[in-house]
């Protein structure tokens, strides 16, 4: 069974809704019809490593996908690992609004919630 590029049974992570809305809010605004949201996770940051979300159109052999009501959401087999069970939130304020990662391995984060240590 060719498992490449796989849409995963048990979610990497999850979108909350508000998250969803502005995911497809920005794939609407920006006009993208290929690939989807990338989330992952990179060395560095304040607390040792940090996130990472950005639109892409290339999905590698090794990327896990899900599909949430449209929306492809990719993850890279390293990040994975960091990430399992996290949900992606979106707040809005005063100010305008941004994404926040809600890690349940993060075992320490940074002040401003864009790095973690696991």
């Amino acid at each position: 069974m060719d498992t490449t590029n796989a849409v995963t049974q048990t979610p990497v992570i999850t979108l909350s809704e508000s998250a969803l809305k502005e995911v497809k809010r920005l794939i609407n605004v920006q006009g993208l019809t290929e690939g989807g949201l990338r989330l992952g996770v990179k060395g560095g940051g304040c607390s040792g490593l940090s996130y990472t979300i950005n639109f892409d159109e290339k999905i590698g052999p090794h990327d896990q996908i899900q599909d949430f009501d449209g929306v492809k959401v990719i993850v890279d087999a390293k990040s994975a690992i960091y990430l399992q069970g996290t949900q992606l939130d979106f707040q809005k304020d005063l100010m305008g609004g941004n994404f926040k990662f809600v890690n349940p391995n993060a075992d320490k984060t940074c002040g401003c919630g864009e790095s973690f240590s696991a």
